[in-house]
């Protein structure tokens, strides 16, 4: 009987080590921190890329401290998401909007999204149109190159 416990035990310290392998190895992605904005100070956030089966990556952007656009000197109407790939290529990927609801005590953003290129660099500029095709001057939050 203690051969058979202790067999079982073994099998399910395998399994469960397997388990956690298996998760470890699917959740990998790159979590990377905003650098210090000049223009909104207190700003400060994260980016987290993650590559998934169809080879397309996924990318999520938490941001705590974000003034709402308007505020911004000058003024604009709304930050765009801005991605660079190793080929130098810089591509629109949205806009993000800040949280400024009845619960909430800090300013927060979140943003979203999938694409099919390798993200090496992820910047938000702040902008007069959502769907500006080359990013502005007005630099509010970026990353170095990952």
């Amino acid at each position: 009987m203690t051969i058979q416990l202790n067999s079982d035990i073994k099998k399910l310290f395998l399994g469960a080590l397997a388990i956690i392998m298996l998760l470890t190895f699917t959740s990998c992605g790159k979590n990377i921190a905003f650098q210090n904005s000049s223009i909104v100070p207190a700003a400060e956030g994260k980016v987290s890329v993650k590559k998934d089966s169809n080879k397309n990556y996924s990318i999520g952007i938490k941001i705590a401290n974000l003034a709402e656009v308007n505020r911004l000197q000058p003024s604009k109407n709304v930050y765009v998401v801005w991605m660079e790939t190793e080929e130098s290529l810089v591509k629109n990927i949205g806009q993000i909007k800040s949280d400024t609801g009845f619960m909430s005590s800090k300013l927060k953003a979140s943003f979203e999204t999938v694409t099919s290129f390798e993200p090496s660099k992820i910047f938000i500029t702040a902008e007069d149109n959502a769907d500006v095709q080359y990013p502005g001057m007005q630099l509010i939050l970026t990353t170095n190159r990952f």
